[in-house]
């Protein structure tokens, strides 16, 4: 199993970032500890030079590590031939005790790079880069984060077995399920549609309104994280069903198969790149008072917020679109 390309790939580019990270972080204690842009010292000098450096081999680490999730899930869905019982990804990562969690560990490891590059990206634009200890200090605590991540895909990975009998998205995408899952699948219909649209317009409200007057990054952060979870009970509860015209059918990883004209990636691209900047408005709100960033971070907001409306517009319509062209029926009119 550890030789198929995507794996490969998927462990290296986890290896090399947790090997950047650690070699980043005595120069990143040096950093916190010494830095001082006022200062004309030689070492101050040579913080610079290695910080213009290391800026853009972590900048590199971290825009890997956004191309890295949406790889580990297809990788996952592609691999679901290999064993008995898998009907898509779900099979895949039920073929041991390490695959939800290494995929859960992943989407927190990608919006972190997300919030990370915003902050680096605000703090590059400033003459004298007033979040350097900010973003090393931050680097600092990714570090456990990236680590656990590679970790659990290790060991994913080193525990696949072809010869294991995995179980299909019907037994945890289901009703009968005890779990968040299960729960998310037997919510009504009516409910979760009151949830899911009552959500996304809040957070389209926000994210506008924030363009207008920069000053909710916070509200924008909090309300793309309610969303979010909103739009992923959405997809189990009831936009799934649309798409498979099936009434119990809730696999939210079965919308990326051909068979359904992989559809799942128009609603999963957009709704990860929304919530994504969203995070980055919260992210770069408690900087907007520094008088370097005073006009960087809200002209840097209102992009985000843009990027936050729009992405969240486009999955609402991409969503409403698949409901609107099913020939399901699971509402009364």
């Amino acid at each position: 199993m550890l030789f198929q390309p995507a794996i490969i790939a998927l462990l290296l580019a986890s290896a090399v970032s947790v090997l950047m990270l650690a070699a980043a972080a005595p120069f990143a204690l040096q950093l916190v500890r010494h830095w001082d842009i006022r200062s004309g010292s030689e070492r101050q000098l040579q913080l610079e030079r290695r910080t213009y450096l290391m800026s853009t081999l972590l900048s590199f680490v971290f825009a890997t590590q956004l191309l890295a999730l949406l790889l580990f899930v297809f990788n996952a869905d592609k691999m679901s031939v290999m064993f008995v019982g898998a009907m898509c990804a779900v099979g895949t990562l039920n073929a041991n005790e390490f695959g939800f969690p290494a995929l859960i560990s992943q989407i927190g490891v990608f919006f972190l790079a997300a919030a990370w590059l915003v902050v680096n990206h605000a703090d590059s634009r400033a003459y004298d880069y007033p979040l350097v200890r900010v973003k090393y200090l931050l680097l600092l605590g990714m570090l456990p984060f990236v680590a656990l991540a590679f970790g659990l895909q290790l060991e994913y990975f080193l525990n696949l077995k072809a010869d294991v009998i995995t179980s299909c998205c019907g037994s945890l995408f289901s009703g009968e399920a005890k779990t968040l899952t299960g729960d998310a699948s037997a919510m009504a219909p009516q409910q979760a549609m009151i949830l899911f649209y009552s959500a996304l317009a809040l957070v389209i409200v926000a994210a506008l309104f924030n363009v207008r007057q920069p000053r909710g990054g916070y509200l924008v952060a909090g309300l793309s994280g309610i969303a979010f979870v909103a739009a992923m009970i959405g997809i189990v509860s009831f936009v799934s069903l649309y798409v498979y015209e099936h009434p119990h059918h809730h696999c939210p990883f079965c919308l990326l198969k051909p068979e359904y004209d992989y559809q799942g990636y128009w609603l999963y691209l957009p709704l990860f790149s929304a919530t994504a900047s969203g995070l980055g408005v919260g992210a770069l709100q408690p900087f907007a008072r520094i008088p370097s960033l005073a006009t960087i971070v809200p002209q840097l907001a209102r992009r985000l917020s843009w990027i936050t409306a729009l992405g969240f517009a486009l999955f609402t319509a991409v969503a409403t679109f698949m409901i609107w062209n099913s020939n399901l029926i699971l509402l009364e009119g």
